[in-house]
């Protein structure tokens, strides 16, 4: 922890000969951890090292050479992120994908880059790549599987389990003495770390390959920042195939030498986290919005006084918060009261929530709701704003402890530059920016003329460099008198209420705006249960008179920050959740507009026609791949 935050470098380094330097010089301490069973299993340095050069040396050993991808499949596993190491050793194209990924999607990965090989984490995803290969990807001629459990009796060409790939590589490193050196000689800093995804909100995925300079870079922008430091204790529970995992599970942990530890399963995510109580954690807004909800709810069925010591000491701290984030300071007995409630109140929830230890916690890829960014400060985390993207590896403004603003993302990270085109696009320049989209060069020439990354965001700076990000430049856009708008904008304010889980905004080229919103069912199911409100499903549920009220509380919060002719006039309820496996939304819960819109035609209309309801027959995708559909009658409401 006392290392200096500018004596990083980086100069010539790799993934690999920066987790060498850590296995020499920390061998025996421990490099990542993972849940099996209900027992946490470590992996020092040294053996984390290992299994690297082995898996390298198997792979190496079947003819999985550069140029070539390999895709990655599956929840979060010590073996897989050895795997992407070892694809980085060797200057292979590591690919990881979402585990809920469809064939389709595959697919599209599959013509796009030249995918040999699969690393799996269980049978479910096994299946899925056998499917694949027998819808024509006849190239992708090695499965790779670390939980064997179901495929004692698969009999696939080129399926093994992790142990027998290891087993190759060992006798390969012991067969050739030279083999070692030549591993870790081969990649360069300008060669592949990890092939990603752009969340494909207008369209199919485009290809991300972050380089290791340009990952190492963006994990030493992020130290110098102040966003993280050596030796941070994290949970590895984000999607792989999201930049922000690769960004702290690998760069930043090999740079910096965190501990990393892997969740058993994403439903014990909560639980391993309190067993764990990481230093450094980061959550999409929505999963902060969650925790609180628990938060709330635990409150709410507790007794009469722990709820009046909650509301006592919390109200209070709150109402602090507020004043600090205004500019003010606080009475002289702010800081006993709040030294009385970290021991009654505070200090027990975080304890609860695997919080207690956090010192660096963050939300990012949309904006957060006040309520809930000021609850956690008050709580005593330390929340702040990180802006990044997957073309820049994930990091380009944080919020210092010290200069924490609502509305701004905090200032540029060391070694990141920022300006601002005259169409209000955020543009940046840094060694952490991707060199292109693969295979794209039209893309790519786009997104990097002049020498700057263009975002594709539009925002403005402050005088004093804060960044202001208001939503995507594409979808700026005008009512029919004129009025510009950015939807992206309003509907993340919509979402700060914990009653809506999703929004899209209407309004281009018409009179005003109107809006189409789901239910977060969870939120909303707790809610009835309290108010004995009676439902048989989410559709039921998302129609009901009293939740409507609760909906139209949101709207008219959101309406008092926009200007009159800005203000929502009428909104509708869906019937479902926008679902990524129906194309609405991404993997990332990224708003599909185009699809959207197209799809729910019908019910747009009806909110500018005058209609006081309109018949819905939607195309539902079930857990199990079945399509159904769900007929519905939704009455058109006013804010």
């Amino acid at each position: 922890m006392a290392e200096c935050r500018h004596s990083l470098t980086i100069t010539g380094e790799t993934v690999a000969s920066i987790l060498m330097r850590n296995a020499s010089q920390h061998g025996a301490d421990v490099a990542m951890r993972e849940k099996e069973r209900g027992i946490w299993k470590a992996t020092t340095w040294a053996e984390y090292a290992e299994q690297v050069l082995a898996c390298a040396a198997g792979l190496n050993g079947l003819g999985v050479k550069k140029g070539d991808a390999v895709l990655i499949l599956g929840d979060n596993r010590v073996r897989l992120y050895c795997g992407m190491v070892a694809l980085a050793t060797l200057g292979v194209y590591a690919m990881p994908a979402y585990p809920g990924t469809t064939l389709e999607e595959l697919q599209h990965f599959v013509d796009e880059a030249k995918i040999v090989a699969a690393l799996a984490e269980d049978q479910e995803q096994v299946d899925k790549i056998l499917e694949l290969r027998g819808a024509g990807a006849a190239q992708l001629k090695y499965i790779v599987y670390d939980d064997g459990r179901g495929l004692g009796f698969y009999e696939a060409p080129g399926l093994m389990s992790w142990e027998h790939l290891i087993e190759i590589g060992s006798h390969c490193l012991n067969d050739a003495p030279g083999l070692r050196d030549d591993l870790l000689g081969r990649a360069k800093p300008d060669d592949p770390a990890v092939f990603l995804h752009s969340s494909g909100t207008t369209g199919k995925p485009k290809g991300v390959v972050l380089s290791q300079k340009n990952v190492l870079a963006a994990a030493r922008n992020g130290h110098a920042a102040g966003a993280f430091d050596f030796g941070e204790e994290v949970l590895a529970y984000l999607p792989m195939a999201w930049v922000g995992d690769y960004a702290i599970t690998v760069a930043a942990a090999l740079l910096l030498r965190f501990t990393v530890n892997v969740p058993e399963r994403q439903e014990t995510v909560l639980r391993d986290m309190r067993e764990i109580a990481p230093t450094f954690y980061l959550a999409a807004p929505r999963s902060w919005d969650n925790v609180l909800t628990a938060i709330q709810v635990s409150i709410e069925n507790s007794t009469p006084l722990k709820k009046h010591l909650y509301h006592f000491f919390m109200d209070r701290a709150i109402a602090a918060e507020r004043r600090k984030l205004d500019g003010m300071s606080g009475g002289a007995l702010e800081s006993l009261g709040r030294f009385i409630g970290e021991m009654l109140i505070f200090g027990p929830i975080k304890d609860q929530f695997g919080m207690s230890r956090v010192k660096n916690g963050f939300t990012g890829g949309e904006a957060i709701g006040e309520d809930t960014f000021v609850f956690y400060r008050a709580l005593g985390i330390k929340l702040r704003q990180l802006y990044g993207q997957t073309e820049n590896s994930a990091i380009n403004a944080i919020q210092a402890n010290d200069e924490i603003r609502l509305h701004t993302v905090g200032k540029a990270a060391p070694g990141v530059e920022v300006t601002i085109a005259d169409n209000g696009e955020i543009l940046l320049r840094a060694d952490s920016v991707f060199a292109g989209y693969y295979d794209d060069p039209n893309a790519s020439a786009k997104a990097l003329a002049g020498g700057w990354l263009h975002t594709g965001d539009a925002g403005y700076l402050e005088n004093d460099g804060h960044l202001v990000v208001l939503g995507r430049v594409s979808e700026v856009m005008h009512t029919k008198s004129g009025e510009r708008y950015v939807p992206n904008y309003i509907e993340n304010r919509l979402k700060f209420s914990p009653y809506i889980k999703d929004a899209a905004v209407i309004g281009a080229g018409r009179d005003e705006l109107t809006a189409m919103v789901c239910i977060d069912f969870d939120a909303v199911g707790h809610w009835a249960e309290r108010n004995g409100v009676p439902y048989v499903s989410y559709a039921d549920l998302s129609q009901r008179e009293e939740v409507a009220v609760l909906l139209r509380q949101a709207f008219l919060r959101v309406n008092n920050s926009l200007s009159e002719p800005l203000q929502l006039k009428r909104f509708v309820s869906l019937h479902k959740e926008f679902d990524p496996d129906d194309g609405e939304i991404t993997r990332t819960r990224k708003l599909r507009r185009t699809v959207v819109e197209e799809r729910y035609q019908k019910v747009i209309a009806a909110l500018y026609d005058g209609s006081r309801k309109v018949h819905v027959s939607a195309i539902v995708t079930y857990e199990t791949g079945d399509r159904g559909t769900v007929d519905r009658t939704l009455p058109i409401r006013e804010v």
